[in-house]
């Protein structure tokens, strides 16, 4: 999970009936994800206050209240999802480093993908369709690593960026400190957007496969705001300052969603697709 919002979160183009359910996921989410980042936190004391998440899941009184949100929701979709979400923060609050781009695909498959799962069952969506949204949430995960590089180095010590490829392009973490991004670092980060951009060209039959039309929305402006956050790391440096989406940004892809929801002939089946992840 990331901690700036760079994609909606339970937008208006969200049916109202749900924006509940997903608010409180996101609640859970974002509370968790604190926890694994908390500076003032031993790692014993995160893994502990995890896992009274997790009670909470279960229904337990002595779980934290998020957990208690969703279990008491009376669905089974926000829990599964957000149980699996918590492997991937108790990963963050260990501080393991991803070592190679199988490490970072594994990472986001607990910390990314669930999400866009919760969101297909809870629109009753075919599980068919999973595929192309694991990969438009992996991209995503991974565009955020690549905005906090810094940060996560200095504030938090960890490295998602595969250090396997930081050692082919000459770069060490010793760069991750320097005032602007250094030219080894540039490959190993453009290698990264390069298997970005694969990703989600990947997902680009996702709308048109979603029989809701409001989600296929929410997902071509998310798809749209993706691929131009891929542009802009790729253009500027994300060391010598965070690079972001504008508020410009928001509007046009929310146009962009509203013409996908509006679309004559938007079939809602399944579109036919090429390699997963693993060859993106």
């Amino acid at each position: 999970m990331s901690r700036g919002e760079n994609f909606p979160v339970g937008s208006l183009l969200i049916r109202r009936n749900l924006r509940g359910t997903v608010h409180a996921f996101y609640r859970f989410a974002r509370a968790a994800d604190d926890i694994a980042d908390s500076p003032d936190l031993t790692t014993r004391d995160k893994l502990r206050r995890l896992d009274a998440f997790e009670r909470g899941l279960d229904g337990h009184p002595d779980g934290a209240r998020e957990g208690q949100a969703l279990a008491a929701l009376g669905r089974p979709e926000p829990a599964r999802h957000a149980r699996q979400l918590l492997a991937a923060f108790r990963r963050d609050a260990m501080g393991q480093d991803c070592a190679t781009w199988d490490d970072l695909l594994a990472y986001c498959a607990d910390s990314a993908d669930p999400v866009g799962r919760f969101l297909l069952d809870l629109h009753g969506e075919d599980r068919a369709v999973w595929q192309l949204s694991d990969r438009l949430c992996t991209a995503l995960q991974v565009l955020n690593h690549l905005q906090d590089l810094k940060a996560d180095h200095q504030g938090l010590g960890r490295h998602y960026l595969p250090l396997d490829w930081m050692a082919d392009a000459g770069a060490t973490l010793d760069d991750l400190q320097a005032p602007a991004i250094t030219p080894a670092l540039r490959r190993a980060v453009d290698r990264a957007l390069d298997r970005c951009d694969a990703l989600l060209d990947g997902a680009a039959g996702l709308p048109e496969a979603l029989a809701s039309t409001r989600l296929a929305g929410e997902t071509a402006t998310i798809l749209w705001l993706a691929r131009q956050l891929a542009a802009r790391l790729r253009r500027d440096d994300p060391i010598a300052g965070r690079v972001a989406l504008s508020r410009a940004d928001f509007v046009r892809a929310g146009l962009w969603g509203i013409a996908t929801m509006i679309r004559p002939g938007r079939s809602g089946r399944p579109m036919p697709h090429q390699a997963g992840k693993e060859g993106a």
